[in-house]
């Protein structure tokens, strides 16, 4: 998934609700395997037809990718999308200068002076 500002917004507002929040978390942890919906459901004690709703919501902006197996739908976290929306996110990190190759953006102390 290719991130623009569009893109961003979609995703951080699929996110931007408790119980799609720790659905996406709980894709994350699963891996590649992913999860059926009955044990996401059973997981996060959330109703199937909620459950439907919130795994349509964050379907569509892109943030998981369902797969029919036999008779069971298997969602499962969309890391490029992730990826793309993390790296969206710190592109001008430090005022573009990278942070030293760690994930931690850290910005130089005469940035923080402006902040203030």
């Amino acid at each position: 998934m290719e991130m623009n500002s569009d893109n961003a917004i979609a995703a951080l507002g699929a996110l931007a609700q408790e119980h799609r929040l720790a659905l996406f978390r709980l894709l994350v942890q699963a891996g590649e395997d992913g999860l059926a919906a009955g044990a996401i459901a059973a997981a996060l004690a959330i109703p199937n037809s909620s459950l439907s709703f919130h795994l349509a919501q964050l379907g569509r902006a892109g943030l998981i990718r369902q797969e029919r197996r036999h008779r069971s739908l298997i969602y499962r976290a969309d890391y490029g999308a992730m990826n793309a929306l993390v790296s969206y996110l710190m592109e001008n990190c430090c005022a573009g200068a990278g942070c030293g190759g760690d994930s931690a953006c850290v910005p130089a102390p005469d940035q923080v002076k402006e902040m203030a």
